[in-house]
């Protein structure tokens, strides 16, 4: 199975609740656990790639800080995307919401 994970607020937070500025990625806090669960999926054989909006409003390249903090992190994964567009709400026929995946429910696709 291709598992595509967002990073920011799914696998990592930040402590600024305005998120109308532009956020400092440098200081995204891990969250383990889920980083965790992400890797047991990685380790079940699922290609895992990490996709992120980082940079899409702002034209700024976050490549080498978001790729040197998963592996700081140690975020287990094929492939790292970036360019996923900016929007307010995501409806498709496969998505699953991160906080529902992360508490266990609606897990039953994987």
């Amino acid at each position: 199975m291709i598992i595509y994970v967002d990073i920011d607020e799914t696998i990592c937070y930040h402590e600024e609740d305005d998120t109308s500025k532009a956020r400092d990625y440098t200081k995204a806090t891990p969250y383990v656990e889920r980083i965790n669960k992400v890797n047991s999926l990685y380790d079940d054989g699922h290609t895992i790639v990490y996709w992120t909006a980082r940079g899409t409003v702002t034209g700024l390249d976050w490549t080498d800080l978001t790729s040197s903090q998963l592996e700081q992190w140690g975020a287990k994964h094929h492939n790292l995307k970036l360019g996923k567009p900016y929007y307010d709400l995501f409806i498709d026929d496969k998505n699953i919401n991160s906080e529902e995946f992360f508490k266990g429910e609606k897990n039953e696709t994987i």
